[in-house]
């Protein structure tokens, strides 16, 4: 179809806003003034030149200036600045940065307002003019950019509109800080050489101070970012200097900032021991796969311009037809070969001495830094393993792209795999220096690190400087021929200041001292990454224990049943396994129903039968600890082989509800309870009435006077005594708002309610020597039995007969001075068990630790040197769970069948449980009803 059908179609508009919202990508600052550095490097300059003029009459105060020497742009390149997205340099196997055609937009809106661009190129000068204040004033929704031109010899305008020229020149001397065409001939003059391009940006963003983002006036060799402290920061964040010096891998122009030049550095030449480790990987393949679709694409299209060409005999379209064609199976080719080749690259490490503080990986693009100070593999465990190694590599654009504003990469999940694998290298490479054999501590002694303090500079003297000096040889470039040269080591020259302008002559080798020598290759020891390979039984033997281990989940799963119908319910107690403990006791555990809109209770309900009634095992406690409660008696029974029962369950809602559910339970233990049974069936039958009993009592309903407070917000603990005789128990009544404490002689059970005839211990005269009080009433409250679990006969006998004192309780601290020796062995036991290595106080010491002692221990230190322990040992054991499942993967696949196998059956027992809960909850309700 021909263009011109299209013609009354609409067409996207780029609208003003468009280059606000385009300038906020850039949250770095020096982002956005690197996107300038770049097009000069793109455009092959040998020199830019940063700097600042003042203009007090422009919001800021001064102008932004940056001129390089590079090719320059004549009038048609230059109408491809105001296409956005527009970029010649686009290619994968390019070496330039710039990719997108939106870096000088992008980044000068992101510093002023406005900007104006001068550029010479050949025998033509060219300016361009982009303002927003313009814009602003006008009132103007699409982006109108002036773009005037002139010879270069006559400095006549090149046009064949006059009014056109006219309004652009018009617009430019209004709204830019030039007023005529002999202020716009005196910029074009700076570009002293053949080719070059000025960009000046003015109406600077400013802060909420009111003052510029850039400060120009603390440092007049330097452009800082403003309001940033010096501590605490890294260098490159605050100084463009010191971004700029490590802004390429291979800086090949020379960077002048405020007139003098920034010495650039090559990190690899800057570091101590440097090594390098050639890392080969075919998962980098999403940059190929987006390249082969690109070149799939122009060939469709290449194909249909031919077809169309030849179909309308037009020889020139034919011709661009039939090459854009066949360029394009070219790079389809090229890109289906990317594909599947592996993607090599070169890890570099090494120490960096001079500040040790300043380490991490570097990861460039094309010779561009996009991330810096990256922590990786043992330096994200803390401590001082891979301290102050400094990582460098290159990423090609065809391996991972770089986001628009070059600070981070599009694939995250690729970079990711790149900074794991770094790690791995890393670690390789620590164990390749061997300091931590060494002794890391002295190490960093020998360089002057003198203070504990890791962030400290090194010492200043002279000795320690020539220490460092003689390990990493000057690396200097060539203000002509821009080659770099390695200087001699000299003792006379460690804190020389070599001029801006040096060059090979003043080398004192010889063999470097002239600008046609070749320049010196760094020779980098190679270095291999060793893996611990696993032998084919050790991996059998692994894949074998993980089926085995999940078989056994399945196995332990699969003796829970769903409950389908209150029979079931009644059953429960049977169907689970019951498993005698050391004291002679069996326990049954049941889950706790799930209540809607609730979280589950985190105790499980215990069930405790004692086969020893005159044993003094402790009721079975839950499995969580639970809060002492000093003032309160568990149950005791009267008849030897009668049993003892103890249900603990933790709840932090529903406490003011009435009792009658609880009433019912007990009288149905009750009735359990006196029937003679043999012990087995007597076991039996309490399982299926206490089957019957979790029906009832879930979720269970009590009233505040039978709740022990437990703490707050952690929910409350309640004492359910589900015996039918109760005599013999000492209590605490309140009598005329006193406290007396007695002996239970009698009780009496009705289907309302349950009354204690209490006998005093003692009363003032006007009051009775005996009470009947209602049993969980506000004014009765238990005491701890003078037996832990029972009591026999005849000491039953004797309490009946009269009153006794309540025996001390010898489980609990009965001083001051007891309490704190507890205190203080529990607190050393607590600090050696959880002792973390390499602690600054020796774990010995602890046990010579006074209590004033034990109160001024560092705790916060301790914690968190254990913490960081605990995070070392879980990385590592991550990072083997990770190289086990990956070996898995590749070398079994039978294996993993089985292991999504019994996952699936593991998720659909799952299922069963939750479905059990529900039911519970469901058999609750209909009981709630009834």
């Amino acid at each position: 179809m021909a263009y011109h059908s299209y013609s009354s179609l609409n067409r996207a508009q780029l609208t003003f806003e468009y280059l606000h919202t385009n300038s906020t990508t850039h949250e770095f600052l020096f982002g956005a003034l690197a996107e300038l550095v770049d097009n000069s490097r793109d455009a092959n300059a040998t020199r830019i030149d940063i700097y600042t003029e003042n203009r007090p009459e422009l919001r800021g105060g001064y102008m932004l200036c940056f001129l390089d020497d590079g090719t320059g742009m004549d009038p048609n390149e230059a109408t491809h600045v105001i296409q956005f997205g527009k970029s010649s340099k686009r290619s994968s196997e390019s070496s330039q940065i710039g990719q997108y055609g939106n870096g000088l937009k992008s980044g000068s809106m992101r510093i002023g307002k406005d900007f104006i661009l001068f550029t010479k190129k050949e025998n033509t000068l060219s300016c361009l003019f982009l303002s927003r204040t313009f814009h602003e004033e006008e009132g103007l929704d699409e982006v109108i950019v002036p773009l005037p031109t002139w010879d270069l010899t006559t400095k006549q305008p090149l046009t064949s509109d006059p009014e056109k020229y006219a309004i652009e020149t018009e617009l430019i001397y209004k709204y830019s800080p030039f007023k005529n065409q002999q202020q716009l001939m005196e910029q074009f003059a700076k570009i002293d050489s053949s080719s070059g391009t000025l960009v000046i940006i003015y109406n600077l963003k400013l802060m909420d101070t009111r003052e510029p983002e850039l400060d120009v006036e603390s440092d007049h060799q330097d452009i800082l970012m403003a309001a940033t402290p010096v501590e605490g920061v890294k260098p490159e964040k605050r100084s463009f200097r010191a971004y700029a010096a490590v802004l390429y891998i291979d800086p090949r122009m020379r960077i002048f900032i405020q007139g003098h030049k920034v010495r650039t550095k090559r990190l690899s030449c800057c570091l101590y021991k440097p090594r390098s480790y050639k890392y080969s990987s075919t998962r980098f393949k999403t940059r190929a796969e987006q390249e082969v679709k690109k070149a799939e694409h122009l060939a469709k299209i290449a194909e249909e311009k031919a077809r169309e060409a030849e179909s309308k005999r037009l020889a020139l379209e034919a011709k661009t037809g039939d090459d854009l064609s066949k360029e394009s199976r070219v790079m389809n080719h090229q890109r289906n070969q990317a594909l599947k080749e592996p993607k090599e690259l070169s890890f570099i490490f090494g120490v960096n001495i001079e500040h040790r503080d300043l380490d991490g990986m570097f990861v460039y693009n094309c010779s561009r830094l996009i991330k810096m100070y990256e922590k990786t593999g043992p330096q994200l465990e803390g401590g001082m393993a891979c301290g102050g190694v400094v990582g460098v590599v290159d990423v090609p654009y065809l391996v991972l792209e770089p986001t628009h504003n070059k600070q981070d990469f599009a694939d995250a999940k690729e970079y990711r795999h790149l900074l794991k694998s770094m790690g791995e290298h890393l670690a390789q490479y620590w164990k390749d220096t061997n300091i931590a054999q060494k002794g890391i501590v002295k190490f960093w002694d020998e360089f002057g690190y003198l203070s504990a303090n890791w962030s400290s500079p090194p010492s200043p003297e002279q000795r320690y400087k020539r220490r460092r000096a003689m390990e990493i040889p000057l690396t200097i470039q060539c203000d002509k021929c821009l080659k770099w040269r390695t200087l001699p080591f000299q003792m006379d020259a460690v804190d020389k200041r070599y001029p801006d302008s040096w060059m090979c002559l003043m080398n004192p080798d010889s063999s470097q001292d002239r600008c046609d020598a070749p320049e010196q290759k760094q020779n980098l020891p190679c270095g291999v990454l060793k893996k611990d390979k696993q032998s084919a039984e050790d991996k059998q033997k692994e894949i074998t224990d993980k089926i085995r281990a999940q078989q056994e989940k399945l196995e332990a799963l699969q003796k829970t049943g769903t409950i389908k119908s209150s029979a079931d319910v009644k059953r429960l107690p049977l169907d689970v396994s019951m498993r005698p403990s050391a004291q002679g006791s069996a326990q049954v555990r049941l889950l706790s129903g799930l209540r809607s809109g609730t979280p589950p209770l985190r105790a499980p309900l215990i069930y405790a039968s004692s086969q020893d009634p005159a044993s003094k095992t402790p009721p079975v406690r839950p499995h969580h600890k639970t809060p002492p409660t000093p003032a309160k008696a568990s149950p005791t029974k009267p008849a030897a082989n009668q049993r003892k029962r103890i249900i603990v369950q933790e709840d932090s809602e529903e406490e003011e509800e009435e009792e009658e559910e609880e009433e019912e339970a007990e009288s149905d233990e009750e009735s359990e309870e006196e029937r003679p049974q043999n012990k087995k069936s007597k076991m039996a039958a309490a399982l299926v009435q206490r089957g019957k009993a979790v029906a009832k009592l879930l979720p269970p309903k009590r009233s505040k006077a039978n709740t022990l407070k437990s703490g707050s917000g952690s929910g409350e603990q309640r004492l359910m005594l589900c015996v039918p005789a109760d005599k013999g128990m000492q209590v605490e009544v309140r009598v005329n708002m006193e406290w007396f404490t007695g002996k239970v002689v009698a009780v009496e059970v009705n289907k309302k309610s349950v009354r204690w005839k209490v006998k005093f211990d003692y009363v003032p005269r006007s009051t009775p020597k005996d009470r009947w009080v209602f049993k969980g009433g506000e004014d009765v409250r238990l005491m701890r039995p003078a037996s832990p679990v029972s009591q026999t006969p005849d000491t039953q006998q004797e309490a009946e007969k009269g009153p006794a004192r309540m025996e001390p309780d010898t489980t609990q601290p009965g001083t001051s001075r007891e309490v704190t020796g507890s205190m203080v062995s529990m607190m050393r036991t607590m600090l050696r068990y959880f002792f973390p290595p390499d602690f600054r106080i020796p774990k010995d010491d602890v046990n010579g630790m006074t209590a004033e002692e034990l109160v001024a221990f560092p705790l916060k230190e301790y914690f968190q040197q254990y913490e960081l322990g605990l995070q070392s040992l879980c990385n590592s054991y991550q990072s083997r769970a990770d190289a086990k499942a990956k070996a898995v993967e590749e070398k079994s696949s039978n294996a993993e069948t089985k292991l999504k196998e019994a996952d699936e059956k593991l998720q659909k027992l799952r299922a069963n449980i939750v479905s059990l809960l529900q039911k519970v909850q469901e058999v609750k309700s209909g009981i709630d009803e009834l």
